[in-house]
């Protein structure tokens, strides 16, 4: 979540203003309510973004330099498609705890419009689609397979947003199903296809929990698989 009373006057503003547009989506946000909660006169709103929709825009490009932040902390698996799951959660975790930006990001709906800046986050998800059909691991052409997982992830991520109540079941019951989707597998596939991973690198690795450890591992491992 985002901590309020740090950073510039700037920040602060587009803070406050992704935290009203929180509390009454689909209302229209009041730039005087805004100043009076940062403790700035209009002019200087109007100094840093010129008008309500320079605002609304620069929320937007702050909402994704947070997001897309927080996706480069987290490194590859290595697996093009854990590399979809991972993002998938982190994508869901990001709008639940920040509704305010995300609902700028993702839910501010115009025919045939979409912020610049969203194009940054799809150009990465296509580059993971795009390994996974180098590797032969889809059915569908990779700009597809991104286009059915960022529809079903912002759907998904804004359904929560409106319930107010995470449902992570659901997430990963969607998650799970778009990824056998656009590679052919069932979800038991899936779970088989982690566990062979996790037993290819702890067998790799038996240092790491110790002989007697990786073999105690590995065969329980072996009977998850089977069942």
């Amino acid at each position: 979540m985002i901590e309020e009373g740090r950073g510039d006057t700037r920040t602060r503003i587009l803070e406050v203003a992704a935290k009203m547009i929180a509390a009454d989506p689909g209302e229209d946000v009041s730039l005087r309510a805004i100043c009076a909660e940062v403790g700035v006169k209009m002019p200087t709103l109007y100094h840093f973004f010129g008008n309500k929709k320079g605002l609304l825009e620069a929320v937007v490009e702050r909402g994704f330099d947070l997001y897309l932040s927080e996706k480069e902390s987290h490194e590859s698996t290595g697996d093009p498609i854990q590399d979809l799951r991972e993002g998938w959660d982190a994508h869901v975790a990001f709008g639940v705890a920040n509704p305010g930006f995300y609902t700028l990001m993702y839910g501010k709906i115009r025919p045939g419009y979409s912020p610049a800046a969203q194009s940054r986050p799809s150009e990465i998800l296509r580059g993971i689609t795009a390994k996974a059909e180098q590797q032969g691991r889809l059915v569908v052409p990779s700009a597809r397979a991104a286009a059915h997982i960022l529809a079903t992830n912002i759907g998904v991520t804004l359904r929560m947003i409106v319930l107010a109540k995470e449902d992570w079941e659901l997430s990963n019951s969607i998650r799970e199903g778009v990824l056998s989707a656009i590679t052919g597998t069932s979800a038991m596939d899936s779970q088989r296809s982690v566990i062979h991973q996790v037993l290819d690198y702890a067998n790799g690795r038996p240092e790491v929990l110790g002989t007697e450890e990786t073999a105690m591992l590995s065969a329980w491992l072996r009977r998850l698989s089977n069942e």
